[in-house]
């Protein structure tokens, strides 16, 4: 399974996620609730330190990676993401095959593919480029550190904002698994899926490296604007 690792940017850093980010994700999360219908993000201290220790058990079992999100320029905490769905597809062929089982060692396998998810930032963090960034991290390490074969997004089919911001990335659409879980509202959700292989991770590293380096436009309040 793959050790935990630091990630750093020009705007934000990913840190394995640990009990001591408790109280600033709290912040994090409660500070503007508006776009969490359909993310599960904590609410409270206690729903932090919860939310920590099921993201660490996760770790442990292999299941995933996570990473607390922070902001370079302040050192404070905006958001958390993480690996999952760690799969591994080398070694000898066993059938039927048993996911997310490495051969060999687990400490020093990688996966053969995996997903990105689990994902929110903070409200007055969103449409910094926080989030593109972070993704461009994860990409990174997983196509250039582990050699994975394919990346995995998937977000609610409802959550035109997370479905924006993926295709903006350059991942190709699989298409929509009808009723394929249960929301966060408690509704049967459909889900939209996406992905990049290892072949296209040039084009889209140049995509996503090019919006990075293209300046944000700063938008101004209209009470702010000369009259």
């Amino acid at each position: 399974m793959p050790v935990p690792v630091l990630l750093t940017g020009r705007s934000v850093r990913l840190e394995p996620l640990a009990m001591r980010h408790a109280e600033a994700l709290a912040r994090a999360g409660g500070a503007d609730r508006s776009a969490y219908a359909f993310t599960p993000v904590p609410d409270g201290f206690e729903s932090a330190l919860d939310y920590i220790a099921r993201a660490l058990t996760d770790q442990a079992a292999g299941r995933s990676l996570p990473f607390a999100l922070v902001s370079t320029a302040d050192e404070r905490v905006i958001g958390s993401t993480r690996f999952l769905e760690l799969d591994y597809w080398r070694g000898p062929l066993v059938w039927p095959p048993v996911p997310g089982m490495p051969h060999g060692d687990p400490l020093t396998s990688v996966p053969d593919a995996a997903e990105i998810g689990n994902t929110w930032i903070a409200g007055d963090a969103r449409g910094t480029g926080a989030n593109t960034e972070a993704k461009y991290l994860m990409l990174r390490h997983a196509f250039e550190a582990w050699g994975v074969r394919r990346i995995t997004m998937r977000a609610d089919a409802r959550n035109t904002r997370s479905r924006i911001a993926i295709e903006r990335l350059g991942a190709s659409c699989e298409g929509v698994r009808r009723a394929h879980s249960r929301g966060l509202d408690g509704a049967v959700r459909d889900t939209a899926f996406y992905s990049i292989l290892d072949e296209e991770w040039p084009t889209v590293r140049d995509i996503i490296e090019l919006r990075l380096s293209t300046p944000r436009q700063v938008r101004v309040p209209q009470d702010l604007l000369p009259a």
